[in-house]
């Protein structure tokens, strides 16, 4: 049996850092908690998946609010897991609205991006920002083609992982140099930092107003990095905790994204298994960027979603859309049903504490229509959070889906039926379930109940 599952490898609170001239010290860990005989209890965890280029919204969009809903065709395998689940339709981000190309760069974070505009920090960051004093990791980053959705407070894109074998050997594996090569890397980086800091000080005394907002901006950057840089010397001293066989097989491997259907999943067991091992509590896999989007060779679609998102209208490229977003859908569930079934501290399910939440930035991909966004929220009993109903702000604002009249719903992708449902609002509850404390995110006007 694992030390996953049996605890042996919980630590005393008394466990120092013994690195000669670590700069911080461990934080109160939950397994020093647990060494001491107190109750375990589970901490809260959020994920954050991203499909590029929106749906076939016609054979996507559920028409009929609240309980005993029907499920669409395409969330479909999502119908198992009714009581888990709750799709959101109507929300949108004023700040994206015409502005295609930022769909992705903006649907954690709310921000408008125009010509000069710079990017503003994206929930989950700012969720890392309360939970990473207690792991390993501040945060998981998965990406195809490295760019993620995770932003900075300075507006800086943090870097992606999209190798399965690259991101098993971050989380788990001990450094193949050894601790100590890995201490004076870490140190000498340090180094670098610190005289980056002085130089900046000493520069910002010379410089004029106009130039101290965007010094500023890197000022906190290099600070922020030299924190991390400080915390990872910290965790040195602390081994990685050991897998089981069972896990291993399914993580510790390399999968091409050719096998789209095998690698969807392994990428979704290394993000549980990141969960269940507490290595961080936040995590985010953007399966692609608007110009890009995996092909599924599995079911013969061998064009990535940007190229059937822009279907013109063929019936062939359509059915080959609501495939690939059926498939997508179907992954999503393999995530929900594999949190389901593995086991959290407390020995209740994962998923009970862990809320993840699926979706797009586009709605309508053809026209780049980016209101109704399709979203689903799963997860997060334990957070105060009540699933089986379809979460619809679109009603009440409009006279009703027609899906059969395709100009009458196409503008309902691009126009947001009610201006005031903005997706801000979801993102700022999320981030207050996970302890973040404050009445604002993005462009958010309020928050939203899910009780």
């Amino acid at each position: 049996m694992s030390n996953i599952q049996t605890h042996s490898w919980l630590i005393d609170r008394r466990h120092f850092l013994r690195g000669l001239g670590s700069m911080i010290a461990l934080p109160m860990l939950d397994c020093m908690v647990r060494a001491e005989g107190n109750i375990p209890v589970s901490p809260r965890r959020a994920a954050f998946i991203y499909l590029p280029n929106g749906v076939n919204t016609l054979d996507y969009q559920i028409t009929a609010p609240g309980k005993g809903y029907q499920f669409s065709r395409s969330l479909q395998p999502l119908e198992t897991l009714r009581d888990f689940i709750t799709p959101i339709s109507g929300l949108h981000h004023p700040g994206g609205l015409g502005h295609h190309h930022n769909c992705q760069k903006i649907w954690l974070t709310g921000g408008k991006l125009g010509p000069t505009d710079r990017n503003t920090i994206s929930v989950d960051q700012r969720i890392a920002e309360v939970t990473s004093s207690q792991t390993r990791f501040h945060s998981l980053e998965i990406a195809n083609r490295g760019e993620s959705l995770a932003w900075t407070a300075d507006g800086i894109r943090l870097p992606g992982m999209s190798r399965c074998q690259e991101i098993f050997n971050y989380l788990f594996e001990e450094p193949k140099n050894g601790t100590a090569a890995q201490r004076r890397a870490l140190r000498r980086k340090g180094s670098v930092l610190d005289a980056n800091l002085s130089e900046l000080q000493s520069l910002s005394k010379k410089i004029g107003k106009e130039d101290h907002g965007r010094l500023d901006q890197y000022f906190t950057a290099v600070r922020e990095t030299e924190v991390r840089t400080q915390k990872a010397d910290a965790w040195l001293d602390v081994a990685r905790p050991e897998i089981s066989e069972t896990d291993r097989k399914r993580t510790d491997r390399e999968v091409p994204q050719t096998q789209a259907g095998e690698y969807y999943r392994t990428i979704y067991d290394l993000m549980v298994l990141a969960f269940q091992t507490d290595a961080t509590r936040v995590a985010t896999f953007s399966s692609g960027v608007e110009g890009v989007g995996l092909p599924i060779p599995e079911l013969g679609i061998s064009q990535t979603r940007h190229e059937l998102s822009h279907h013109n209208g063929d019936p062939g490229h359509m059915e080959k859309l609501t495939q690939s977003d059926t498939f997508a859908i179907a992954q999503f569930a393999y995530f929900i049903k594999r949190l389901a079934e593995t086991k959290d501290l407390d020995g209740r399910p994962l998923l009970d504490q862990t809320m993840a939440l699926f979706g797009s930035g586009m709605a309508y991909g053809h026209s780049h229509g980016n209101a109704n966004l399709p979203l689903v929220l799963a997860g997060g009993s334990g957070c105060g959070i009540n699933h089986g109903h379809h979460l619809d702000f679109n009603q009440g604002h409009f006279d009703g889906y027609r899906l059969d009249d395709h100009q009458h719903h196409y503008r309902l992708c691009g126009r947001p039926a009610n201006q005031e449902a903005h997706m801000s609002n979801l993102l700022l509850t999320m981030a207050q379930k996970m302890g973040v404390e404050t009445e604002h995110f993005g462009d958010s006007n309020r928050t939203i109940e899910l009780g």
